[in-house]
């Protein structure tokens, strides 16, 4: 009887030191759990994602810790795996957004870009319609000044013309003038010829008198 008691009370505490030790490991892996999951819930980056995952994760820890022996291997596998997927959901979330933000401002600099070119075109068109209307301009006054131009020669010709109409004029008057002047000095030399042979004595008034007979 006193043996049997002996090997009773060794299994006894046997077990209740293999139950300690089971205790012990639930609370390690319950903390470690908890402590990842607290540590992802508290970091400035991840913590405010996957909020759906973290209170599943979180149900998870709380079934390993309230799981037998039996239940426990299974209870720790899925609360591990539970916890995992917080972490991840919560990276792919931070992810989506941080993508989400750089596609936004790639949107932006592609606006900024497309406001910067229109501009950029609407300054050179600016700047073509001026050069275009300057050169119009520029035309107009030409082509005014050839205008111009054309009628002064216009007028220097005409007046080239009636010049020389008026020398033309001018020279068959004074060729006109110079024959009558020619004439009128025949005609005083002719004029002169018979006065001067009007005022010549004859051979008969001559002679004297006293010669007659």
């Amino acid at each position: 009887m006193r043996h049997s008691a002996i090997i009773l009370a060794t299994l006894a505490l046997a077990l209740a030191t293999l139950g300690s030790a089971h205790a012990r490991q639930d609370d390690i892996d319950i903390n470690r759990l908890t402590g990842s999951l607290n540590q992802l819930a508290s970091d400035p980056s991840l913590g405010a994602y996957a909020q759906a995952e973290q209170a599943r994760a979180r149900d998870a820890i709380n079934r390993l810790a309230q799981a037998g022996s039996r239940e426990r291997p299974h209870a720790l596998y899925l609360a591990e795996r539970r916890v995992d997927l917080a972490k991840t959901a919560a990276q792919v979330q931070d992810a989506q957004v941080k993508l989400t933000q750089l596609d936004r401002e790639h949107d932006q600099i592609l606006l900024d870009n497309s406001r910067r070119d229109a501009e950029l075109a609407r300054r050179e068109l600016e700047r073509q319609r001026l050069q275009y209307q300057l050169a119009q301009e520029e035309a107009a006054r030409l082509q005014a000044q050839g205008l111009e131009y054309s009628q002064a020669a216009d007028q220097a010709r005409a007046e080239a013309d009636r010049a020389k109409k008026l020398a033309a004029a001018q020279s068959k008057v004074a060729r006109a003038a110079k024959r009558q002047a020619e004439l009128a000095a025949q005609a005083a030399k002719a004029l002169r010829s018979q006065m001067e042979s009007a005022d010549k004595p004859s051979a008969t008034d001559a002679k004297p008198s006293g010669q007659h007979r």
